[in-house]
């Protein structure tokens, strides 16, 4: 699969807000948070409730761009948040998928973690 969905039990701020959380207090740094609603509303346009949020560690990071330089492409992380139809969601593309992407190989254990790391993320709101 290319990406993963769940549904959050909580509102959508509630989870922009829970998962802004999470991630901090695992450990990792939120490089940015984009309303991208927000952004197409200054520009006259309607987009349903959106964010995305921009994260990662360079502990663990790092070493994959050095190996593998094409991955920045794809890292830091990120998670989308989303209201649909009453539903609030959070996606992401799995560490597993980005490395098969790049031809990562031999950073078996960092990429489990950071798919670990992601799963127990989105699990906050799930």
């Amino acid at each position: 699969m290319q990406y993963t969905v769940k549904t959050s039990r909580l509102s959508y701020p509630e989870t922009v807000a829970a998962l802004t959380t999470a991630i901090t207090g695992a450990g990792n740094t939120v490089f940015a948070t984009i309303d991208q609603a927000a952004a197409a509303a200054k520009v006259g346009l309607t987009l349903r409730p959106t964010t995305l949020i921009v994260f990662g560690n360079p502990k663990g990071g790092t070493g994959l761009m050095a190996a593998f330089p094409l991955a920045a492409l794809d890292l830091p992380l990120k998670l989308l948040v989303w209201e649909d139809g009453g539903a609030v969601k959070v996606a992401y593309t799995p560490m597993s998928v980005i490395a098969a992407r790049y031809a990562v190989t031999g950073m078996d254990p960092l990429l489990a973690n950071m798919d670990h790391a992601l799963d127990t993320l989105s699990g906050a709101v799930a």
